[in-house]
């Protein structure tokens, strides 16, 4: 379900948030012009919303393990919060558009070797870092929080632990799986075969249908290789890049629409249930709709270009910080709100909004000192391999 200075990211190889604009006297869409680019820095902030809509569910919009962070139910600490908090989870849907208008944005006229060698060293260096991180703290003696086991552990660090049936080290890295195979889709249905809009169109026709045919289907391996609950996500974001390269292309705002249609059907039927007083939250169809909505109608304002005010360059360094935040902020946040609310007495929303920050600088170091760091070698090392 995502580098410091503008000199960084650039360095690294991140085409997350660049932009294709063509010159003058603009060709046909699938022989553009040669490109001049102009940084997303509105995506930028985007993505750091969304990681943080995913915090604030993990901090206070869930029961489980944070429970025993807060010493009770997240419900008390948070008596008015919590029911908003509790839509956070769809972060992960607003994370998902966002991957597909940047892959399709990364993937298109480069080769299947690059677009392998710049997804890989985007995920594992600060991956590694991350699970490698929360092992130790959590091995502490002072840390009263339970470990996987060292087998589960190290086969974490393949990022295929998820379909081995492996123990997670993170809470959140299932949604690298689902990341995982839209990468392989994508890889091989477009970009091997050399992007054009005509191909992305049809992969996004074959996989909508596929995925819907899987879900009546219910059969588990189309399951696992379609992503029917995630697809329309992916696939309205594909169509959201399409519009950002030619805002009156019909079929590109097709794709959108009707991702956008399937998308809330499935968030809704994943996330809602009958008003309980025994649940945490009682989210509302209305509520998971909204949310879905404005996920994918701010990911079109800025494929529009309507948010192309919005160029500060701190916006850079939030979508730096993004990524390994993300990673971090579930399980290392209980270590940090427990030290704080239970120990120190920090009031509930004063260890909120201190936990976040300490997420944030913790994001910081590992982007500065592992992603600046090891993302370019491992991304030149796997280019130049034969």
């Amino acid at each position: 379900m995502i580098d410091t200075p503008e000199a960084a990211r650039e360095k690294s190889g991140d085409t997350a948030i660049r932009t294709v604009l063509p010159r003058p006297g603009t060709p046909p869409p699938d022989k553009p012009a040669a490109p001049r680019h102009h940084r997303l820095r509105a995506l930028d902030g985007l993505r750091l919303l969304a990681a943080l809509m995913v915090a604030a569910y993990h901090y206070g919009g869930r029961g489980g393990e944070v429970t025993k962070a807060w010493g009770s139910s997240a419900e008390l600490q948070f008596p008015t919060l919590h029911t908003l908090f509790a839509y956070g989870c769809l972060g992960v849907q607003v994370f998902f558009v966002i991957s597909g208008f940047v892959i399709c944005m990364s993937g298109w006229g480069r080769p299947l070797r690059s677009f392998f060698a710049s997804r890989a060293a985007r995920l594992l260096p600060a991956y590694w870092a991350a699970v490698i991180l929360v092992t130790v703290v959590f091995a502490l003696p002072a840390v009263a929080w339970s470990t996987v086991s060292p087998s589960d552990g190290l086969v974490n660090l393949t990022l295929l632990h998820e379909p081995l049936g492996a123990d997670r080290v993170l809470g959140v890295d299932w949604t690298l799986w689902v990341e995982i195979r839209f990468y392989a889709l994508f890889a091989l249905c477009v970009v091997l075969p050399g992007a054009t809009r005509q191909r992305v169109i049809l992969f996004c026709a074959c996989w909508t249908l596929a995925a819907v045919i899987a879900q009546a289907a219910d059969e588990p391996l189309l399951d696992l290789t379609l992503m029917p609950e995630y697809a329309p996500f992916f696939i309205g974001g594909i169509g959201l890049y399409l519009v950002h390269r030619d805002r009156r292309d019909v079929y590109a705002w097709g794709i959108v629409v009707v991702s956008w249609l399937i998308g809330q059907h499935s968030a809704v039927q994943g996330l809602w249930r009958p008003p309980s007083p025994d649940a945490f939250a009682n989210r509302s169809a209305f509520g998971i709709v909204l949310v879905v909505t404005l996920g994918f109608a701010l990911v079109a304002a800025v494929a529009l270009g309507w948010l192309r005010w919005a160029d500060w360059r701190w916006l850079t360094v939030a979508g730096a910080l993004t990524y390994p935040f993300y990673l971090v902020h579930e399980h290392l946040g209980w270590v940090v709100i427990e030290a704080l609310h239970q120990e120190l007495g920090v009031p509930s929303y004063a260890t909120f909004l201190l936990t976040v920050v300490a997420m944030l600088v913790l994001a910081r170091l590992l982007n500065r000192y592992v992603e600046n760091t090891l993302t370019p070698r491992l991304r030149t090392a796997l280019t130049r391999a034969r």
